[in-house]
């Protein structure tokens, strides 16, 4: 069963050494608690292994002679791929690829003053633009236009969204003494002179970080990990 925020709560409060709540309410270490996670969160997002992946094959797509993506999801932190829904090969989107590509690249340039394309074996390329989450989805341009609508599988990491007292501690890797060490550290803050975060505690979460983010840095054991060779898809099988 997951650990929540309240059972992160109540551990740092042994540590504190008030078990009741006297000088720290409930809310404070809620609110203590919630930057650690997303502390945390933002680093376990950067080791690229897919535990946040969400796959959304519902509400995107690319309408004819559009150059925007329509129905893109407001939580969007990162995208991950885009790829038509149907590519079967005898699908009217066979061989269609979607490449990034910034706004100002010459391909896009060029591509956004093309004609309309078929989508069947076509290579359209995307630009991400807009602040994204959690102010709004981010607009994703797309060039060149398609002379017949897409149906798309959008694949992104979402933001963590709202988190409160009850809700469940959102990281693997067994995070609850990092984040204890976390919640004590910035409460001790306003015992302090001069309100900074105690460092031993800190020194503890950064400790504790650090080695659960080498146990989260590969997800399977089946086969060893190889870097693609940049000219590989070229060379002899």
């Amino acid at each position: 069963m997951a650990t929540s925020i309240a059972d992160i709560v109540t551990t740092a409060r042994y540590r504190l050494r008030e078990i009741t709540p006297k000088f720290w309410t409930n809310a404070e270490l809620t609110n203590i608690v919630i930057p650690g996670i997303r502390d945390m969160w933002r680093d376990v997002v950067n080791l690229k292994q897919e535990y946040y992946l969400h796959i959304d094959d519902e509400h995107v797509s690319l309408p004819a002679s559009t150059s925007e993506l329509l129905g893109v999801p407001e939580d969007v932190h990162k995208v991950y791929l885009i790829e038509a829904r149907d590519t079967s090969t005898d699908s009217t989107n066979a061989g269609l690829e979607f490449m990034p590509r910034d706004y100002n690249h010459p391909r896009f340039r060029q591509a956004r003053s093309s004609d309309a394309v078929d989508p069947k074996n076509a290579v359209i390329y995307y630009a991400i633009t807009a602040q994204g989450a959690p102010v709004g989805p981010p607009r994703i341009y797309c060039a060149p236009q398609v002379t017949s609508a897409v149906l798309l599988s959008f694949c992104y990491i979402p933001t963590l969204g709202d988190l409160g007292f009850d809700s469940p501690v959102p990281i693997p890797g067994e995070v609850d003494n990092a984040l204890v060490a976390w919640t004590v550290a910035f409460a001790r803050a306003t015992e302090r002179e001069d309100r900074a975060p105690d460092p031993g505690w800190l020194a503890i979460y950064s400790t504790e970080k650090q080695n659960i983010l080498m146990a989260l840095g590969e997800r399977q054991q089946q086969e060893p990990s190889y870097v693609d060779a940049l000219f590989e898809d070229y060379s002899e099988q």
